[in-house]
């Protein structure tokens, strides 16, 4: 019988949450006039990113280097704690989190592992809690700039990142958990992989 310890390794835009936190936390943090009126200006960078014009990540820094360059960090991330506590919760997929704390109550480590900034993923999975491997936000002289530091947690990147960060051979079993082709690098370290599981 092994001795190794469970490891679940959870996406969380869509997996664990009803729909991407990104916008959510746009709409959150700028008012609906903002946030409409943000995405009527960005609607052309759109459209070619849904065309395959612009790469997931580079849409993202677009995206978020409109609303957020050049707001003090610690302003940013008092406006993500306040939306890890006051929304995200609303978003939460009950059987995502039940599943969660199964894991935990079997002795595993649980780590969630997204494309959203840790800004705000970190602060709610710090309230479980569980660990979090995210996307990071470039500061630069204590200013978020709207870029990444380093790169999207996506894709293939998404299994760079875990590997830094643990030895997936000193785990067994593992779970994975996503739920769009981002995810699929990530689901293949598991021996039970999950995709989409947690949809009615």
């Amino acid at each position: 019988m092994s001795n190794k310890r469970g490891l679940a390794l959870f996406d969380f835009d869509g997996t664990i949450t009803t729909r991407d936190t990104l916008f959510e936390f746009i709409h959150f943090a700028k008012g609906s006039f903002q946030f409409f009126t943000g995405f009527l200006v960005l609607s052309p960078m759109l459209a070619l990113f849904k065309a395959g014009f612009i790469s997931n990540a580079n849409a993202k820094q677009y995206v978020l280097s409109y609303f957020f360059k050049g707001i003090d960090v610690s302003a940013f991330n008092r406006l993500c704690g306040e939306f890890a506590q006051q929304r995200i919760p609303q978003l939460i997929r009950l059987k995502a989190l039940e599943e969660i704390r199964q894991h935990l109550a079997s002795g595993y480590k649980v780590v969630i592992v997204s494309a959203s900034p840790e800004n705000w993923v970190k602060p709610w999975a710090d309230s479980l809690p569980v660990e979090c491997i995210a996307t990071r936000m470039e500061v630069v002289d204590g200013k978020i700039t709207g870029r990444f530091q380093g790169m999207n947690c996506h894709g293939e990147e998404k299994v760079e990142r875990i590997r830094a960060y643990l030895n997936t051979d000193e785990f067994t079993p593992i779970y994975t958990y996503g739920d769009t082709s981002g995810d699929r690098p990530m689901l293949a370290l598991g021996q039970h992989a999950h995709y989409k599981p947690f949809r009615k």
